[in-house]
């Protein structure tokens, strides 16, 4: 290769690597600046390829970066980009998370389409995060329904694209299960309501789902009322309880005491068993045989 070295560096060769879905965070024009900005001479000799690797590869959008020079003389560079799983809002910061949870920031040039996802992630969160995501991305029930993510605490909602009503999961574990539930719900009930009846669906329990009616919704009221005056009750039911509990014991406070003496039991005298003399068997005397009489 020494012969290549004061030969001028003019064919530079970009390939991006193919992802499942196409990202454009960089282009061919960004690497081929940064490459001739470590190699000022522009001599194929003055390149230092692991360097280059290493700058390629702290690109925030970089995944990997492979640089390798052709018999030829050509430099080949063939660059990875990261592909976000989900686009996270936390602590006023907007960034991209990727299937490894590698965060990332946006660019002011190319927006991924992705899942927003609100609220308090932890780090140690994103890659099971970025499975479920995945999972709904898979499934057209679930792709058609969930357009959004947030967290509250510990608890994880699912937004809706019916805009009333939040799905909630608790943590992130059966989620396959939870998802299920929701569907039944949806197919076997929901199909049949109003969505604006409810402000949130819970799934986060193991085989029961729990709803929470909107108040603002008309068709609510009654059945809001009833709970509320069912709700005032309580107290009074609490009162008559404790009030009949303390009349139970001034009750056995008044009573008299009824003490029951019991006087020892007096042991008896065994009887002697007396014993019987055994019998005695008078033995019969043996009576002679008779003689035999022959009769002619």
């Amino acid at each position: 290769m020494k012969r290549f070295n004061d030969r001028p560096m003019e064919k530079i060769s970009v390939k991006m690597t193919k992802t499942k879905n196409p990202v454009y965070f960089i282009d061919e024009k960004e690497v081929k600046e940064l490459v001739k900005k470590s190699n000022p001479t522009k001599k194929i000799g003055d390149i230092n390829i692991p360097e280059l690797e290493k700058k390629l590869n702290q690109l925030p959008a970089v995944d990997s970066a492979n640089v390798y020079l052709n018999l030829n003389g050509s430099l080949n560079l063939e660059i990875k980009q990261r592909v976000p799983a989900f686009r996270l809002n936390k602590d006023n910061r907007d960034f991209y998370v990727d299937e490894k949870g590698t965060e990332f920031p946006t660019s002011q040039n190319y927006s991924f389409p992705c899942m927003l996802v609100m609220g308090d992630v932890k780090k140690s969160e994103y890659v099971k995060l970025a499975e479920l995501i995945q999972k709904i991305n898979h499934d057209e029930f679930s792709k058609r329904y969930f357009i959004g993510i947030s967290k509250s605490k510990d608890n994880y909602d699912l937004l809706t694209n019916e805009g009333y009503f939040n799905v909630e999961i608790g943590d992130l574990e059966n989620i396959d299960l939870k998802v299920k539930g929701f569907k039944a719900f949806v197919e076997k009930y929901l199909i049949y309501q109003q969505p604006e009846k409810y402000t949130k669906v819970s799934v986060k329990y193991d085989n029961q789902i729990v709803t929470t009616l909107n108040p603002k919704y008309k068709d609510n009221d009654s059945i809001i009322a009833v709970g509320k005056k069912e709700l005032e009750k309580l107290p009074l039911i609490k009162k008559k309880k404790e009030e009949a509990e303390k009349r139970i014991l001034n009750e056995q406070k008044q009573q008299p005491k009824v003490i029951v003496e019991t006087k020892p039991k007096t042991s008896q005298p065994k009887k002697e068993i007396e014993k019987k003399s055994p019998k005695k068997v008078i033995q019969k005397p043996e009576s002679k045989p008779k003689g035999k009489v022959k009769i002619e």
